[in-house]
């Protein structure tokens, strides 16, 4: 069995040579073992980076014949480098793992077990999340929570830790859409799939290349790439203020036929349009937002470009 393993990396020069380093050895000690073959390794994508990051992997590269890197000619997020990786490496199943050092290396091997009895889709999935701030577990399963309401397919508490078969990355090559979420999209391939869990490690060096504007982008990607559950909610909230500014209607005809404390045109003009008012703005706004996805997919440009390899 040929492994590579998929890292992509984003300004990641604190952390990239002890990233190699590990890696590296457990990739010989998988070879040493007999799980791999001798012609597996492990690749590098740097994503437009503005450190050392690239130089580092040039420099690994020399040293380190497993070691492979793939400079793309922008800075094009994380899930399109991500995809990058997955796309182009050769070998017979494919893991990715975040350059930070906080996926468990030792969820490798049995991956390649659960690979090695048949599975082409192996999720490496968090156990518990205590090296995350109280505010990030809670938002976190949410998001989780939410997907699953809103119907999309979603293997909770996975990120982008998974191996993945060549049948798999084949059928993965043939979805062409321009707004990626990986962790929706993967799940809809079907194939057997299996899971391993691990416990998440604090991060190693540098800083999260993940800040919480990030994050919401990545969250507001995952429910309007793979639900259409907002718009079926907006038109339920009109049914609802349509209800009620029906019931508005009928309190302001009693007012002004049984009592003197109606204020001339008031309820009747004021409420209606604030009310609708707002409700428009939100409901436009979210149209838009599946409009402009449908802008950017009919473009069909291309995700990525790849400037050089080692």
């Amino acid at each position: 069995m040929q492994l590579t393993m998929v890292v992509p990396c984003y300004n990641e020069e604190s952390v990239l040579p002890e990233t190699a380093k590990r890696l590296c050895a457990l990739v010989a000690q998988l070879i040493e073992s007999g799980k791999i073959d001798a012609s597996s390794s492990i690749y590098f994508v740097d994503d437009g980076s503005k450190d050392a990051t690239w130089s580092l992997i040039e420099t690994l590269a020399g040293k380190e014949p497993k070691v492979k890197g793939i400079k793309l000619s922008r800075n094009c997020g994380h899930q399109v480098a991500l995809l990058a990786g997955l796309l182009t490496v050769p070998g017979d199943a494919v893991i990715s793992i975040d350059a930070d050092l906080q996926d468990d290396l030792g969820a490798v091997e049995p991956m390649i077990d659960a690979y090695r009895n048949g599975h082409e889709i192996v999720y490496g999935v968090r156990r518990k999340r205590d090296t995350d701030t109280w505010a990030k577990r809670v938002t976190a399963t949410t998001y989780y929570g939410l997907l699953k309401r809103l119907g999309v397919e979603i293997v909770f508490n996975h990120a982008d830790y998974r191996l993945m078969g060549r049948r798999a990355l084949n059928a993965l090559a043939t979805y062409d859409e321009v707004n990626i979420f990986l962790r929706g999209l993967i799940p809809q391939l079907g194939f057997r799939t299996s899971t391993v869990y691990y416990d998440r490690l604090e991060r190693f060096a540098g800083e999260s290349k993940y800040p919480l504007r990030k994050m919401l982008a990545l969250a507001w990607n995952g429910v309007t790439s793979f639900s259409a559950a907002p718009l079926r909610f907006i038109t339920g909230i009109g049914i609802l203020i349509a209800l009620g500014s029906f019931g508005i209607t009928i309190w302001a005809i009693v007012l002004r036929l049984f009592t003197h404390n109606a204020i001339p045109g008031w309820a009747s003009t004021v409420v209606p349009i604030y009310f609708v008012g707002g409700l428009q703005l939100f409901a436009t706004g979210l149209i838009g937002e599946y409009l402009a996805k449908t802008y950017l997919e009919t473009k069909r440009r291309p995700k990525f470009f790849i400037e050089t390899s080692v």
